[in-house]
């Protein structure tokens, strides 16, 4: 069973992977309260082929402001449309069995890996859905920041899929040793090694923080306070008394196997199991490495928090994920955040 959290708006335009639009007639811009089934009625489509165009399950649920490439009809729509429910979405606690931070692992996540794309010829690379410019740059082996440069984007922004960028070298395939800079990138537990013993630390404590304390000691440890904020938030309501049905505990909602990681490779001295500065501390501590690694990626960093970054390498972002993402992104902007 799923934690429900908290039920957060999503702001429009925020949405990590934008559908390719290499075969489509036109872009649209997903308007509040727009399914997938509604738009492809809309342009005379069935379902199934709207998502097939855009390389996403047919039921996957649309956030505002995110684009959808309409395909070219190539005849009379004569498929069975498939039914998708519009719902209201509800942020789920890092009790998803994609969570490399703190409560489950990758097995039974909700879709397939992303395959990373043959290159093109020419030193060039098409990018695809689940794919980002750090996982792009560490097998083509350049860094975040000069694969950016050649392209004239922003390192800190979205990735698109359907975009064709430029390589110094090309990339070689996703492979469970694709290192970047930070440790996060190789070493934060994922599956079992997150889950660790039951009887082990964090302990949850009836006590609640505020924003401002989550702020205050992710500025201390150089985490922004607004992504710190809309994590603590996102994952727990600011609530040290939490437990997730995967035992994952307190504020930041951390494993014992992540605990122990945090305390033996991230801390400069030990943490308190019990209690809720150190919770936090903790999930700071690890958002600082997540960042370290990401070249200060935020949207990456809350990827790699939620599903462990060495799982979002080598498979890109489960929908889920992106759907995490999106929730603390949103909520890194009402908290102040660029």
């Amino acid at each position: 069973m799923r934690l429900p959290t908290i039920l957060l708006p999503l702001a429009a335009g925020v949405a990590l992977v934008a559908p390719t639009a290499a075969s489509a007639n036109f872009l649209h811009v997903v308007s509040p309260g727009e399914t997938l089934t509604s738009v492809a009625a809309a342009d005379g489509l069935t379902v199934d082929q709207l998502a097939a165009a855009d390389g996403i399950s047919p039921y996957t649920q649309l956030v505002a402001g995110s684009t959808l490439g309409i395909p070219p009809q190539s005849g009379p729509v004569t498929a069975t449309t498939t039914s998708t429910t519009t719902t209201t979405t509800q942020a789920t606690s890092t009790s998803s069995a994609c969570d490399g931070d703190n409560d489950s692992d990758d097995t039974g996540c909700s879709a397939a890996t992303a395959a990373a794309a043959a290159p093109a010829s020419g030193g060039s690379y098409l990018v695809q859905v689940g794919d980002t410019l750090t996982a792009i740059a560490a097998r083509a082996g350049m860094t975040v920041d000069s694969l950016a440069a050649l392209n004239g984007l922003n390192p800190n922004n979205y990735l698109l899929s359907g975009t064709a960028l430029k390589l110094a070298g090309t990339v070689s395939p996703v492979s469970t040793t694709t290192s970047t800079t930070g440790s996060a990138a190789t070493s934060q537990p994922v599956g079992a090694a997150a889950e660790g013993s039951p009887s082990g630390p964090p302990y949850p404590t009836p006590e609640r923080v505020s924003a401002s304390q989550v702020g205050s000691i992710a500025a201390a440890n150089g985490v922004p306070p607004s992504l710190a904020d809309a994590v603590g938030l996102q994952e727990s309501g600011f609530n040290n008394d939490l437990v997730s049905p995967a035992d994952a505990r307190g504020v930041m909602q951390i494993l014992p196997g992540t605990w122990q990681w945090i305390n033996s490779s991230l801390a400069p001295a030990p943490l308190s199991p019990s209690s809720a500065a150190d919770n936090v501390r903790g999930g700071v501590l690890m958002l600082r490495s997540l960042l370290n690694a990401t070249g200060g990626n935020a949207a990456m960093a809350a990827a790699g928090y939620y599903q462990g970054l060495p799982s979002v390498l080598q498979h890109g972002l489960y929908p889920d994920t992106q759907q995490y993402v999106n929730n603390v992104m949103s909520l890194a902007s009402q908290f102040g955040g660029g």
